[in-house]
């Protein structure tokens, strides 16, 4: 961390946090050109629940309904693979090995998105007549979530040389930091009917992600060295992982504190196996425990679950398995809104990285193991910390909502390009996020770390669900999202 000089802008080119920003913003970019009248992002495939599966499928954009629904995957995937191959070239991975596997991943991702719109698996209940169904499990888009993890977690754990053939392609956190860019269109979009909502839900989730932080790493310490006799740094890093972020405060608090490698890498590997007993559990949990309270699941969902991906996820289950169960109720939620509350809730923790990073560091350099001449901590470790994706975010929220403010003459035709990169484009990145994260998790590598692994499952049950879950109820209840129109 000390003694390498770093420009700001360093890594803008070469890091997965960047090329999601750069993925963003080109379809970004893009889609407002349909305030001039050019559709030029209508070639998106979209799926919609289907009875015959050759309407499974259709372009996004009328301008573009000559495709037909083979002709627009076929264009979606060509363009996707041109510009997520260039993004791999620039992050040095190995093109053509990430050619091969982002094809594989494509085809398993359409094959399975496009099964689980059946509709006996997605149509609510009132559609039944419309479908011509006798019965049906009424999941919604959840039910595609929940085969695309399944078939993953498959691959993963039972066919192990494919899921090595596509490694280099299962990117699951550069995949969804792209589609959260995506989402920021979203809730611009959804800011323009409910501004006061959206920025109830966001302050509300800034007090509580405060909140929760203040409490989850100090208990979870004193458990770790009174409790299971940890070492320093191993606590450390283990509590950042498990009380911040996942994967990536253990990352930039192994570098803060100068720790070993290897103690990053096993709560790394930790936080990602339980991230998808997690992802697997918690929706249904929630939403069959609280089904009134759709806004505080979201923003538990948030602080509990332990990576982006896995969060961003998990809320996007929880958001269609919500609104499937109030939709039987004679409910009928605006879609996305739970799934925001998750994801900016997890967004604000993101943005504690880099601070929390930069004040352990200043703790190990001047406290713990201070020593004679020992380097200074810059804040512009603040920088380099935070997680860049988070500006593609905001930025794409506050220019949508700028254009309803400044210019609401051309809502609708801004709307035309928005709805197809925050909706088909960021479902498709999210679909391929559960079919890559579920690829790399191996079940297999908990083993040797038992007492790590008690750990995790002590402080994750006990202490941090339901800390969060608290928290969450207390500045989010009985907040519910916008009826849809």
């Amino acid at each position: 961390m000390n003694g390498v000089k770093r420009q700001w802008y360093d890594g803008m080119a070469h890091s997965e946090d960047w090329w999601a920003v750069w993925l963003g913003l080109i379809m970004f970019f893009a889609g407002l050109l349909s305030i001039a009248g050019i559709d030029i992002v209508g070639w998106q495939a979209k799926p919609s629940t289907w009875s015959e599966f050759a309407k499974a499928a259709k372009p996004a954009g009328k301008a573009w309904a000559g495709l037909g629904m083979w002709g627009s995957i076929f264009v979606t995937y060509c363009v996707w693979t041109v510009l997520t191959c260039i993004g791999a070239y620039f992050m040095r991975l190995d093109v053509k090995k990430f050619f091969y596997g982002w094809t594989c991943l494509f085809v398993i991702t359409w094959a399975v998105w496009l099964i689980g719109r059946e509709a006996h698996l997605a149509a609510p209940v009132n559609q039944f007549e419309k479908y011509g169904l006798g019965w049906g499990l009424s999941l919604g888009g959840g039910a595609s979530y929940i085969l695309a993890l399944g078939v993953g977690l498959i691959i993963g754990n039972l066919i192990k040389p494919f899921a090595a053939f596509i490694k280099e392609a299962c990117k699951p956190e550069w995949f969804i930091k792209t589609a959260i860019v995506y989402l920021g269109i979203k809730v611009g979009l959804m800011s323009m009917k409910a501004a006061g909502f959206a920025f109830e839900i966001a302050l509300a989730g800034a007090c509580a992600t405060v909140v929760a932080y203040l409490l989850f790493w100090p208990i979870i310490y004193t458990m770790a060295r009174k409790m299971f006799c940890l070492p320093r740094e191993w606590a450390a890093v283990f509590c950042s992982g498990i009380s911040i972020c996942g994967v990536s405060a253990a990352i930039a608090t192994g570098g803060a504190i100068r720790a070993k490698p290897i103690i990053a890498v096993m709560v790394s590997m930790l936080v990602v196996v339980y991230a998808m007993v997690e992802l697997i559990v918690l929706p249904g949990f929630y939403s069959t425990v609280a089904p009134d309270q759709p806004i505080v699941n979201g923003a538990a969902m948030g602080m509990t679950v332990k990576t982006d991906g896995a969060d961003a996820a998990a809320g996007a289950i929880l958001d269609e398995l919500m609104r499937a169960n109030a939709a039987g109720r004679g409910i009928n939620w605006e879609a996305d809104w739970i799934l925001t509350a998750a994801v900016m809730t997890k967004i604000w923790i993101d943005m504690f990285i880099g601070v929390w990073a930069f004040l352990l560091a200043l703790i190990w350099v001047y406290k713990v193991e201070r020593q004679p001449g020992q380097s200074t901590v810059g804040a512009s470790e603040i920088w380099f910390r935070f997680p860049k994706f988070v500006l593609g975010y905001v930025f794409c929220w506050f220019s949508y909502t700028a254009i309803a403010v400044i210019w609401p003459q051309v809502i609708d035709a801004a709307s035309i390009g928005a709805n197809t990169v925050q909706s088909p484009m960021r479902t498709m990145f999210f679909m391929i996020t559960f079919v890559a994260m579920g690829s790399i998790t191996d079940f297999s590598k908990l083993r040797g770390m038992g007492r790590l692994a008690l750990l995790y499952a002590v402080a994750l049950v006990v202490i941090i669900a339901p800390i969060a879950y608290f928290v969450a109820w207390v500045f989010h209840r009985g907040m519910v999202p916008p009826l849809a129109s």
